[in-house]
Parts: structure tokens; sequence; C-alpha cells
């Protein structure tokens, strides 16, 4: 038997769905529907999930390739205390969501950015954020968010919450 962690619990993984997509296996059989199906092709970037602490397209990714690794998932997102995350908390206090479809892959996309680089620019933003699309918010408020994320964490850890447990 094969195990996978997400979100901070420890799952096992039969070799009969080795095959399986990470995407479907959150949704389906987790009931961790936080991810979106969007394209399934990995253009649209709405199955984004941290694989680690690096953002990967769930909708590609077969299981095989997560074996033994640490998902966070937006289910598994959360601030200090349970509280939202920064970059969550900016999402909402700059209107980078409306309808809320691409917003946990645009969350999941951001907190990869934050991670590897702690105060991006403008351009920075934009070129990480290329890979997801979102059809009504607007990138501008995106990017706004991120930066606003970005000045909030300025001396913490961005994932510290999940590298404390689930490393």
């Amino acid at each position: 038997m094969n195990n996978i962690i997400v979100n901070h619990r420890e799952y096992p993984v039969s070799d009969s769905i080795l095959d399986k997509k990470l995407l479907y296996f959150l949704r389906e059989d987790l009931e961790l529907t936080g991810t979106k199906n969007g394209c399934g092709i990995g253009t649209c970037g709405a199955c984004t999930v941290l694989v680690g602490s690096s953002a990967v397209k769930s909708c590609v990714v077969p299981l095989r390739k997560v074996i033994g690794k640490t998902v966070i998932t937006i289910e598994g997102v959360r601030g200090v205390d349970g509280a939202l995350h920064p970059l969550q908390q900016a999402f909402m206090d700059c209107g980078a969501i409306q309808c809320g479809f691409c917003t946990p892959g645009m969350i999941m996309r951001g907190l990869d950015l934050l991670n590897r680089n702690p105060e991006p620019d403008r351009e920075e933003i934009r070129k990480a954020f290329s890979g997801n699309l979102c059809r009504c918010t607007g990138y501008q408020q995106i990017i706004d968010a991120v930066q606003l994320a970005s000045e909030r964490l300025k001396g913490q850890a961005v994932l510290s919450d999940f590298q404390a447990t689930a490393g």
C-alpha cells in the first residue's frame, strides 16, 4: 500500500488507482472539492495545488507521482489559529474574487510564488499567474492582492503552517 499526505492527514492509495489523476483523487475519493476541474488538460490552473511547496496542476499529475509526498489543497490553507491566510484575506480585501471558480487555484499559485519570492514585483506576479485563467475578476485585483499579502507577510514564512507539520 502507498501513502499520500493531504492537508496534514495521511491516506492510503492502492496500486489499482496509481494512474488516477490527483485532481480526481482529491475530489472523488477525499471529497475535497475546493480544487476545481476547469479544463482537464493543465491549461487553466483551476486545479492548482501544492505538492511539497511547489504549485502543480493536479489534473495532469498521476497519483504515482505524489506517493510519499505532501499535498496541500485550498482546504488546507490557513493562517495562524485557523484564521484566513494573509493571501486569502488580501484576495478579499482587494476584490480579487468574483465567481470564485478560479480562486482556489489562484491562491495556491500565489502561495507558491510568495514562498519562492516573498517580494515579487508586478511583472513577476503577472508571469507567475500566466498559467492561471480568470474570466470575471480581472488580473489587476489579483496582482494587487498578491502584493498586499507580500507586504503583510514581510518577515514571516509563507508556508510555515504547512512546513511545521507536513514538511
